[in-house]
């Protein structure tokens, strides 16, 4: 885990009421999971809706993702936050970040500048996953 980075990601997207817990939670071995979680179906009220901009759908092929993360600046690595446990709190390049958290049907962020812009996917409902682009000024 990269704590430091993590704590950009939060206090760049997520709601300022949480911030602080959510800090505590993703540092907390016992607690990771509920920070995590909160990304699945309550992400509406845990990230900043000013910062999120929806994937239109259909939008399950990896390669879209990455052209148009790729468009919008993002490198060829990235940080993973995910409630895929074994590729959670790791670097990885762009493009297996993206083509192995595509298919996972829960809550992920992989952030590609730090603070200012990021991919969000939350967990599967129906029909296709939310996916969003998490974007600042860059």
């Amino acid at each position: 885990m990269n704590k430091e980075l993590e704590e950009i990601i939060v206090k760049s997207f997520f709601e300022k009421r949480i911030q602080k817990r959510v800090l505590f939670e993703l540092t907390s071995p016992k607690k990771r999971d509920n920070a995590l979680d909160r990304l699945n179906h309550k992400y509406l009220d845990t990230l900043r809706k000013e910062f999120m901009i929806e994937i239109p759908k259909p939008n399950s092929d990896p390669e879209k993702i990455e052209k148009i993360m790729k468009k919008q600046g993002a490198g060829n690595s990235c940080y993973v936050m995910s409630c895929n446990y074994s590729l959670d709190g790791k670097e990885l390049p762009t493009s297996t970040a993206i083509e192995q958290l595509i298919w996972y049907q829960a809550a992920s962020i992989i952030s590609f500048i730090p603070g200012k812009l990021a991919y969000f996917q939350a967990e599967l409902d129906y029909g296709f996953l939310p996916r969003f682009i998490l974007k600042r000024s860059l």
